[in-house]
């Protein structure tokens, strides 16, 4: 028959459990270490010299030699994808969710110069519905460079696009790469050229199974302000007075829908908002250059209402764009502010809110 005593059976109190550390650390303090090691060498830990330390003890060295096998990769944990009860916040679908700014050099066909290498900054994002905690960011970048060796174009792109959207089990996708594409311009009247470099981005775009391809151009030039020109001229013939018209360097974001059919070149952008607006900054500049530009400009004296319509009608003109967008603005010499337009056709560009920080995006730094 086995006997329990109350005093053996219950929990020790904290009290007696810290007079029992006491007790141990006055012992451990004064035995040696061969009796410590005999008791227990845990105990060690409770001397007054004892070095703290973590427990276990890891190590402290790299291991070069250590390989990873898929037993191993199977061990690993991944909480990105784990289960619906991991969500934090709102259980709800994320239009949106990916990486931005992944940089790698990336081949474009041009119109007039052939093959050009350029570095490209991608965004590429998936929806993710609402139960899935998460999405493998590194596929997106993976599914990049499967395909970046390819001469690029849009069915390139919709080759990442299928790897990512079918690794991440998405349903809606958008990728958009942005590069500076760089154009040998020629002076207006020196015979000097230099190259002007332009901001463009291609996206695409997959909502609900259906596919768009858009192309985005700044495009930046000097716009003269026609009131000021009146007014300068006004002083000059009834006052003899030195006058000039303010001018101020102006940036207009062309984005335009690309149809399918006949390519739309980056160069024929270009071209269309040459025609529309002639006065784009120049490159290398003589005495001689910087008085055209003085009397171009004087020639095409703009408004940034004028300059919309003038870029519209351009690409209403194309019928490889479809549905677009021309964000305008002059940056302004006579005023603390900017002058701003934006005139869009179609669904895919309409907007009944803009982005607070649109018009400070089209700040071009020489």
């Amino acid at each position: 028959m086995n006997i329990h005593t109350p005093a053996i059976d219950r929990k020790p109190s904290k009290e007696e459990a810290a007079e029992a550390l006491a007790l141990l650390r006055r012992w451990a303090s004064k035995a040696h270490d061969a009796e410590i090691a005999a008791l227990d060498p845990i105990v060690g830990r409770l001397t007054p010299d004892a070095t703290p330390e973590t427990y276990p003890a890891f190590a402290r060295v790299y291991p070069e030699g250590f390989s990873v096998d898929a037993a191993y990769k199977d061990t690993l944990p991944d909480l990105q994808n784990g289960p619906s009860s991991l969500i934090r916040g709102a259980n709800r679908a994320i239009q949106h969710v990916g990486i931005s700014n992944f940089r790698l050099p990336i081949q474009y066909r041009t119109r007039d110069n052939g093959d050009l290498r350029l570095e490209t900054s991608v965004t590429g994002t998936v929806s993710l519905e609402a139960d899935k905690k998460g999405i493998n960011m590194s596929r997106i970048m993976r599914s990049f460079y499967a395909h970046a060796e390819k001469t690029f174009s849009f069915e390139v792109i919709e080759a990442a696009l299928d790897d990512y959207k079918s690794d991440l089990e998405s349903f809606d996708a958008r990728i958009n790469m942005r590069f500076s594409f760089p154009m040998k311009v020629d002076s207006l009247r020196s015979g000097l050229s230099g190259y002007q470099y332009y901001d463009i981005a291609l996206e695409l775009v997959e909502r609900d199974g259906v596919r768009r391809k858009v192309m985005h151009l700044d495009y930046v030039y000097s716009s003269t302000c026609p009131c000021s020109l009146e007014l300068s001229e006004h002083a000059r013939q009834t006052r003899g007075q030195l006058a000039t018209p303010h001018s101020q360097r102006s940036v207009a974001r062309i984005s335009v829908e690309l149809r399918e059919g006949d390519c739309l070149w980056f160069e024929d952008v270009v071209d269309m908002c040459r025609r529309a607006v002639p006065t784009e900054t120049q490159v290398m500049v003589k005495r001689e250059d910087e008085q055209a530009f003085a009397e171009l400009n004087a020639a095409n004296p703009i408004f940034v209402e004028d300059a919309a319509r003038l870029f519209a009608e351009q690409l209403q003109a194309d019928e490889r764009v479809g549905d677009y967008r021309v964000v305008a603005s002059h940056q302004e010499s006579l005023h603390s502010h900017d002058a701003v337009s934006v005139l869009t056709e179609g669904d895919l560009f309409a907007a009944d809110s803009l982005d607070p920080k649109l018009f400070s995006t089209l700040f071009h730094v020489g």
